[in-house]
């Protein structure tokens, strides 16, 4: 009897061990994904917003390229911008594409960064979506950067001036003013979505539901004014 006893409180024991170190796996794995998703995140604002502050410089419009700065059917958005950035450079013009390159854009390698568009890729193969950064002029034929490997939507909305909102599923919601069309933006607020999936099953121990996380960044195109002045 006491053997039996001993072995049933063993046994007890260490099904509820086995359930905690479940929780905790799961949990382990939730916090990992999400560290990770967001920081690629995050990464990935700092360098759109820096890059979109500077559109326009020394151009005679705002320096975001309309055309291309839409909006899909999936509610995915897609930017251009364009800034002379090396107008004033000092640089060696003996072979005269440093000249070329600081009068307009338009010169592999001397204008890399003056010509750049950010927009979602989706990978089906890997059951997730991209940020991708295209730098038209940094080499010849241009070149491609993975900026975030974790970002589910991206959403750029442009306003005349600072607004205020709220955030509600994957984007903001209740701006303050209406948007504009984006040649005549003055601020841009970049929104991004980060959804994370179930880790276990419902019911089991440890289980994490799917999550999703929003982070926005307001920019101001502080040489959208330029061509008044």
């Amino acid at each position: 009897m006491e053997l039996i006893i001993a072995m049933t409180i063993t046994l007890v024991v260490m099904g509820i061990a086995s359930t905690m170190l479940a929780r905790a796996f799961n949990i382990r794995t939730r916090a990992n994904d999400n560290v990770d998703a967001l920081a690629d995140a995050e990464r990935a604002l700092n360098v759109m917003s820096r890059e979109i502050a500077q559109a326009g410089f020394n151009m005679s419009d705002n320096g975001i390229v309309a055309e291309d700065s839409t909006t899909d059917g999936n509610g995915n958005s897609t930017i251009r911008i364009r800034a002379n950035l090396n107008k004033f450079a000092s640089c060696d013009c003996v072979s005269c594409d440093c000249a070329t390159a600081r009068i307009g854009i338009g010169v592999s390698g001397w204008d890399a960064g003056e010509d750049v568009k950010y927009f979602i890729y989706p990978v089906p193969a890997n059951n997730t979506t991209l940020l991708a950064r295209y730098d038209r002029f940094a080499q010849p034929g241009g070149s491609s950067t993975v900026l975030a490997n974790k970002l589910d939507q991206l959403h750029v909305h442009f306003y005349s001036q600072k607004v205020t909102y709220n955030t509600s599923g994957c984007d903001i919601t209740g701006a303050s003013l209406a948007e504009v069309v984006p040649g005549a933006a003055k601020y841009v607020v970049i929104s991004v979505c980060v959804q994370q999936a179930a880790v276990g099953k419902a019911g089991s121990p440890g289980y994490q539901p799917a999550a999703r996380v929003v982070l926005t960044s307001d920019v101001t195109l502080r040489n959208a004014n330029l061509e008044s002045y």
